[in-house]
């Protein structure tokens, strides 16, 4: 039986990293195979232990012993090429072509850097025949090897001038480069490639950071989509039975009216008892309030909490609301007050909290006075306690209505404001002072002028100088306000916003300067 005969070529026996012929072959887990000096420069440079063809990462670094069977076949090989007449392939569109072939050139497989041509393969017989020729520089075939001649001199590029960052060859070296740092193109190579390498490392890595936040936001995106599709359902359906309870409601209300049309009288007399009586009611309710604000009793005060319930009731605000299919209700909304007497209406008794009071303050005049004279209280240690920032609030919550204070400044500066209780306390960071954030407003007053604060945004007032500051919340509105008292109220300015948690008064004193809370009452003016 006649012998199974298995055409191979060197090509197919190619290192992927020196895209040469593979000398002492390795073979590693994933199968693929390297020369041994390549693989291992390549590990030595690189940070992980992967194969560089397949990309697969090893946990250890495996021992690279020569594939001796591989080894042997590629000598064969090498033997059997140089004394078998070789298959060739006439050139054809996109091939580089043999240059020494006439009349119907073979396609070229190997180009000599040397030589500056390319050879089919019965044309390079003689570099590996020849001893002068075995040292010549083999690539794959290149149809451009005129790009890699000096312009100059038509010499090859062999040298590379790290000083002018450019190829040159050995006559320019010698002239117009003398004295330059120069290295072998192989050995700049070998650098940039190490260079390459780290760079692909961090652009994979932002790539794949990249990534994952581009599946997070299609996440948040889906999330998004379905919660907007569910609201806008519940929005049209809330709208759908607004409409008829509306329509519903009207209905029933022009019915009403007709009906009662012809006792409007009787009800205009028994609306006007009802207003008489609740007037009366009023006036007894302000003598027990007035009764109660001025008492100097702290404790009858406390424990009486009627004040909030009078002020709940002077203080409603504008409604327009339906109960399933009822009529609609109204309720009235006071008008934002105008003159001095109108804002002590609103007056509401604070009092400086001496566990949020930094030490370089000292409290008097029952905790309604606070004074930076250079001097340290001990305090005892507290975590609500201001350590960086000479500042302090006052003990009570404002939320929910409308309050009125008002302050007597004296010394050079200061800031006047009011945080949510989240304002930080320890630190010099701008999370903890006033107006710096988010959690806070505030106005600074000085003797030449004003400005006002809000998470970090800073707006100049120009106003005349007062030692009296109002501020007024509106804390269901959003609006807090600030005025200079004289004999005339001057609006500073207004913050218009939308309080979510309760606010407490608060001041940050410079030294030699204090502040002190103004004791109040509606008669006072």
């Amino acid at each position: 039986m006649a012998k199974a005969q298995l055409f191979v070529s060197q090509d197919e026996f190619i290192c992927s990293l020196c895209q040469d012929t593979l000398t002492d072959p390795v073979t590693i887990p994933c199968g693929h195979n390297f020369c041994l000096k390549c693989l291992t420069n390549y590990w030595d440079q690189s940070q992980e232990c992967s194969c560089p063809q397949c990309r697969e990462n090893f946990i250890t670094r495996p021992e690279l012993k020569r594939n001796t069977l591989l080894n042997e076949v590629i000598k064969k090989l090498k033997k059997t090429a140089l004394s078998s007449p070789p298959f060739q392939n006439y050139a054809g569109p996109g091939d580089v072509k043999c240059d020494f072939c006439t009349g119907k050139k073979f396609r070229a497989v190997k180009s000599c850097l040397t030589c500056m041509a390319s050879y089919c393969q019965t044309h390079l017989q003689p570099h590996y025949e020849v001893a002068a020729l075995k040292h010549h520089k083999l690539v794959d075939p290149d149809g451009n090897l005129r790009k890699k001649l000096c312009e100059k001199h038509q010499k090859s590029l062999e040298i590379f001038c790290k000083t002018d960052e450019t190829c040159i060859c050995m006559m320019c070296g010698m002239t117009e480069h003398d004295g330059h740092e120069k290295v072998e193109l192989e050995t700049e190579r070998e650098e940039k490639q190490k260079q390459l390498r780290a760079t692909l490392r961090g652009i994979r890595r932002r790539l794949e950071k990249k990534e994952k936040k581009m599946k997070e936001m299609r996440r948040t995106a889906e999330q998004m989509k379905i919660s907007v599709e569910r609201v806008m359902e519940e929005h049209e359906k809330s709208f759908t039975d607004l409409i008829r309870c509306i329509e519903e409601a009207n209905k029933k209300l022009t019915e009403k009216i007709r009906e009662q049309e012809k006792r409007e009288m009787e009800k205009a007399e028994g609306v006007m008892e009802q207003l008489k009586k609740e007037i009366e009611e009023l006036k007894r309710r302000e003598a027990e309030l007035k009764e109660l604000s001025e008492t100097k009793d702290h404790l009858h005060f406390l424990q009486n909490n009627i004040i909030k319930f009078h002020l709940n009731i002077l203080h409603s605000s504008l409604f327009f609301a339906f109960s399933g299919h009822e009529a609609p209700i109204f309720t009235l909304r006071p008008p934002e007050p105008q003159s001095r007497e109108e804002f002590l209406q609103y007056f509401c008794p604070l009092t400086l909290d001496i566990n949020t009071t930094h030490r370089d303050l000292h409290l008097s005049e029952e905790n309604k006075k606070v004074t930076r004279e250079g001097t340290v209280t001990e305090y005892p240690d507290h975590p609500d306690r201001f350590d960086c920032w000479t500042q302090v609030l006052c003990r009570e919550a404002l939320t929910g209505t409308r309050c009125y204070w008002e302050v007597e400044c004296s010394g050079d500066f200061m800031r006047i404001g009011v945080a949510y209780k989240g304002l930080s306390r320890k630190g010099r960071g701008w999370q903890c002072l006033l107006g710096y954030n988010n959690k806070s407003w505030s106005l600074r007053w000085s003797h030449s002028q004003y400005s006002v604060c809000h998470n970090n945004k800073w707006t100049e007032i120009s106003a005349p100088y007062s030692p009296r500051i109002g501020v007024y919340l509106d804390w269901p509105a959003g609006s807090l306000s600030f005025y200079s008292v004289s004999h005339t109220m001057t609006l500073l300015h207004r913050f218009n916003t939308s309080f979510t948690e309760p606010l407490y008064p608060g001041f940050r004193l410079y030294l030699n300067s204090s502040v002190t809370i103004s004791h109040l009452t509606p008669c006072d003016h």
